[in-house]
């Protein structure tokens, strides 16, 4: 591919994406989080399209006096530019059907019997793919160097899944996380975040007197 040029088809999963339903069953569930995955490599593919002309969603396409610029493919970029947003709302409103759509299904469930008394200890099941933490919920857009972030090893661009008991469920519009991070200075934190295609999990600890500002030194914004 020319990275002069580029272009990158739609996904699959655009058309889906007109029904605003939520899902009702565990299989459109899991279509939803399938379509989920697929917008979120396009999103990628569509970043690294900027990346090959050394731009990003703010950097200016006009000289000074207002002229398009002679050293970049402004057309393309504009037209990826475009598509991002697009994908981006979508990506939006589908984490909201599927925050939605694992309301619905947990509440659906039958309630668990009531454990014996003085009997062995409860099984501990393992944790369900649709389980509420598998979810993106923020987005890492700061990183302090030297900051115990950083020591920890967050990087920008890291999609947190889980941060210590907040989850996609519970954060209340990050408010609960950072209760947590203010209750928990000098404690470790197990963070769960999307790197890629990969999932990392690191342990932050936050601390005063790192030299800068917070607890963290990073920032967080909400998806």
């Amino acid at each position: 591919m020319d990275i002069h040029s580029p272009t990158v088809a739609n996904s699959s999963n655009s058309k889906s994406l007109d029904n605003n339903a939520f899902p009702t069953t565990k299989e459109e569930l899991l279509e939803l989080i399938n379509q989920k995955d697929m917008l979120e490599g396009e999103l990628r593919t569509l970043g690294a399209v900027l990346d090959s002309h050394k731009v990003n969603m703010n950097t200016p396409l006009t000289t000074f006096d207002g002229y398009p610029r002679d050293d970049i493919d402004v057309a393309q970029i504009r037209t990826t530019r475009a598509r991002i947003i697009h994908l981006r709302n979508d990506h939006k409103a589908l984490l909201s059907r599927i925050e939605n759509g694992l309301h619905a299904l947990h509440s659906s469930l039958p309630p668990s019997p009531p454990a014996p008394a003085l009997e062995t200890q409860p099984q501990v099941l393992p944790q369900s793919p649709l389980a509420a933490p598998d979810i993106p919920f923020a987005e890492v857009d700061i990183v302090a160097l030297g900051s115990p972030a950083a020591t920890a090893g967050l990087r920008l661009g890291d999609k947190v899944k889980r941060f210590g008991p907040c989850h996609a469920l519970n954060h209340d519009g990050l408010k609960k996380v950072a209760e947590v991070v203010g209750d928990n200075e000098g404690k470790g934190l197990k963070v769960v975040v999307e790197r890629g295609a990969e999932e990392v999990e690191v342990t932050v600890t936050p601390a005063k007197g790192w030299g800068g500002r917070g607890l963290l030194g990073c920032h967080l914004k909400p998806l």
